[in-house]
């Protein structure tokens, strides 16, 4: 009888104690909505580590990104919302989108190719941005889910599209590896000339989405030079080195360390908003940045093929937009999008962004999600 009693007792404690916080998902039936004549929909990606991806093929929105922390508590670590009628009337449209035809600021809405001038939408005035008022962010795209883990989203942008040339044929994947990597893949085909650089702009918080700000999280960026802005973000077309500047994360330092900081390119960028120059790998992908989260242990590492990273700190959230219950504060989260340097079809000292006929475009990120204990 005592041996029954203390077999119960055990029992009664394991399952009173906690159980690890498990993904919360979204329905995929009830995300459905018509809009500009096609479907938008959801798509989950699971890997065989419980790891879950939700995705949108309405601008290719990563909406959640649930990774466990140390103890083996999941957390969704992406702003997002729940719903396409949220992100259809959000003050923030790039929340975990898919970025084109061009990523990033082309100054004063301009550039020149083959002696043709092209004007484009001045969204974010006085320069151009993410590829205009409709950008790839803003269409419903193919979507094709390969397998549990892969989904692929097709889009046709037509000749002329937000002022850019040529008809350009997007292939974007997604991949949830069991190595907890969503690689995202980016191809492209152009019947004309036209500048491509495709991104992908994703708001994580490693604390969980909604979770307070990001400012306490630790970051390194493996780039010795940085491309300086002028008052309006666009790139002065130099390239300098870190050392010395606040821009200097080539070894692990926390994010808000040196926010305040009186140096010129902190108060243009209101923080950081700035493109780094990435080191060159000898072989294979360029090792890109590495953040970690030290309450919970979340790290993520950026992988890509692209010559820059753009690290956004927040800067411009409000504190007004809600999203699955939770306030997104003010640099309540950080971007890294792997890219081309700003303004490059201005600036022919720049690495090239032009895409040519019978050339394929292809570009490649990695956010790979670990644990430090």
């Amino acid at each position: 009888m005592k041996n029954y009693l203390l077999i119960l007792f055990t029992l009664m404690i394991i399952s009173c104690a906690k159980q690890p916080v498990q993904p919360v998902l979204v329905d995929e039936a009830t995300f459905k909505k018509e809009h500009d004549g096609k479907t938008i929909e959801l798509f989950t990606l699971k890997n065989a580590n419980g790891v879950v991806a939700q995705i949108t093929n309405y601008g290719g929105k990563i909406i959640n990104l649930w990774t466990p922390d140390k103890n083996g508590d999941f957390a969704d670590i992406v702003a997002g919302y729940n719903t396409p009628d949220e992100y259809l009337n959000t003050s923030e449209i790039y929340y975990g989108t898919i970025i084109g035809r061009y990523g990033n600021r082309i100054a004063k809405g301009q550039f020149t190719l083959n002696d043709s001038v092209y004007t484009l939408a001045t969204n974010n005035f006085p320069n151009h941005l993410h590829g205009g008022v409709k950008g790839f962010n803003n269409v419903v795209w193919d979507a094709k889910k390969v397998d549990d883990q892969t989904l692929e989203l097709t889009y046709l942008s037509v000749d002329g599209e937000e002022g850019y040339p040529g008809n350009l044929n997007v292939k974007v994947v997604y991949n949830l590896t069991n190595d907890n990597e969503l690689k995202v893949e980016y191809f492209a085909t152009t019947d004309k000339p036209t500048p491509v650089n495709l991104t992908q702009h994703s708001f994580f918080n490693l604390k969980g989405a909604g979770n307070g700000d990001i400012n306490d999280h630790i970051m390194q960026i493996f780039a010795d030079n940085y491309t300086p802005v002028d008052s309006t973000l666009i790139p002065t077309g130099e390239i300098a080195p870190v050392e010395g500047t606040p821009f200097d994360f080539r070894t692990p330092v926390a994010i808000g360390e040196r926010l305040n900081s009186d140096h010129i390119q902190m108060k243009y960028g209101k923080g950081y908003d700035h493109n780094w120059v990435l080191n060159k790998a000898e072989s294979g992908l360029n090792y890109a940045a590495k953040v970690v989260e030290p309450a919970s242990g979340r790290t993520l590492e950026v992988y890509t093929n692209e010559p820059g990273i753009q690290f956004y700190g927040g800067n411009f959230m409000t504190g007004k937009d809600v999203g699955k219950g939770k306030t997104y504060a003010y640099r309540g989260a950080f971007c890294l999008e792997t890219q081309h340097f700003p303004d490059s079809p201005n600036k022919p000292e720049f690495p090239s962004t032009i895409l040519n006929p019978g050339q394929e475009y292809y570009s490649i990120c990695i956010y790979k999600f670990g644990v430090e204990k």
